[in-house]
């Protein structure tokens, strides 16, 4: 960012009373630019037992595979969000049901993973996908996941299941 978005003036790196970090403040108006993270939310649905995963058709992580998610929009909870973009990446109506973990990696982005029962819908793949498939545990493509979130959510997701069972 190198502009205000506020005034348009020019943003510089510095430091601001009581803060240890230095900022991006605005030469113009003194507005403080804080680059905070984007939150993504993800759900892992089951069809017949087995993990429904999409492989990506853009980048990051184009060719490889996650579960469905995506951004969450301003006006909508984490767990709107994970259902929207259920639907919209694989044409599943779902309902939230358990939280598996939340994720972060220094990237900028926080990932909420939901567990979810799936309510209705027939796969399909949008835009944003190559091929959607699900996957019984020993069939995870693990060497092939886009993101660590993505290897760290399935972790988590089996080992929950495997402790209730």
């Amino acid at each position: 960012m190198n502009f205000c978005p506020k005034c348009g003036s020019p943003l510089r790196q510095q430091s601001v009373a009581g803060d240890p970090k230095e900022r991006l403040v605005c030469q113009g108006c003194g507005f403080i630019f804080y680059q905070d993270p984007k939150v993504s939310t993800c759900t892992i649905p089951l069809v017949d037992g087995k993990v429904v995963m999409v492989r990506r058709a853009i980048d990051p992580g184009r060719g490889l595979w996650v579960f469905p998610g995506g951004y969450m929009d301003a006006d909508e909870t984490a767990e709107e969000a994970a259902v929207r973009e259920t639907r919209e990446e694989v044409n599943l109506r779902v309902r939230v049901t358990d939280l598996v973990g939340v994720y972060s990696y220094r990237t900028g982005i926080v990932v909420i993973v939901y567990a979810c029962e799936v309510l209705g819908g027939d796969l399909r793949i949008d835009r944003e996908s190559l091929e959607v498939q699900a996957f019984a545990e020993s069939e995870i493509p693990w060497d092939e996941l886009a993101f660590p979130s993505t290897r760290d959510g399935l972790r988590d997701f089996f080992r929950t299941r495997s402790a209730e069972g």
